[in-house]
C-alpha cells in the first residue's frame, strides 16, 4: 500500500468519527428534552458504517487489496421506547399526568464519546507520523 494511500484511508477514518462524535453531541444535547406524547420524543441516533473497498486497489497486487476505507452508511435512530414520568404539574404533562422523555443513557453515550475521541486521535497521530515518515525519507535524498 502507498504511503499516500493511507492519508485517505485514515481521512475517511476521521469523518466517520467526526459524524459519530457528532450524533453523540446531538443525544446528550437532547438527553432530558420533555415532550408531552411519547411520538414527539427525540430519537438518539446512532451512525452506521460500512467499509469500502478501492476498485483500483482490487485490481492490484494482494497487499493493495487489504487497503479500504470507511463511510457512514446511514444514520439510523433508536427504536426504545420513551421514558415516562409521572409529573402533573409540569406543562407538557398530557391528561394522566405523564411528560415522556428520551430513552438515552447518558453514560453510554459518554462511553461512546470516548471512543470516537480516541479513534479520532489515533487517526489523526497516524496522519501526522506518517507524514513525518515522508519528510524524513526526503531528507535522505539531500544527505
Amino acid at each position: 500500500m502507498s504511503l499516500f494511500k493511507i492519508f485517505d484511508v485514515s481521512g475517511s477514518a476521521l469523518s466517520a468519527q467526526s459524524v459519530r462524535l457528532n450524533t453523540v453531541a446531538s443525544n446528550m444535547a437532547n438527553a432530558d428534552v420533555a415532550s408531552s406524547t411519547p411520538e414527539g420524543v427525540y430519537r438518539a441516533k446512532h451512525p452506521i458504517f460500512t467499509a469500502v473497498m478501492d476498485q483500483a486497489a482490487a485490481a492490484g497486487p494482494a497487499d493493495a487489496r487489504a487497503a479500504a476505507s470507511v463511510k457512514v452508511a446511514k444514520i439510523v435512530e433508536s427504536t426504545a421506547p420513551p421514558r415516562a414520568e409521572y409529573m402533573p404539574g409540569h406543562p407538557l404533562a398530557n391528561k394522566d399526568g405523564y411528560v415522556f422523555f428520551p430513552a438515552v443513557n447518558t453514560v453510554e453515550e459518554m462511553a461512546d464519546m470516548i471512543s470516537a475521541s480516541r479513534s479520532y486521535q489515533g487517526n489523526a497521530e497516524l496522519m501526522n507520523t506518517v507524514k513525518q515518515l515522508m519528510l524524513r525519507t526526503l531528507q535522505l535524498g539531500k544527505g
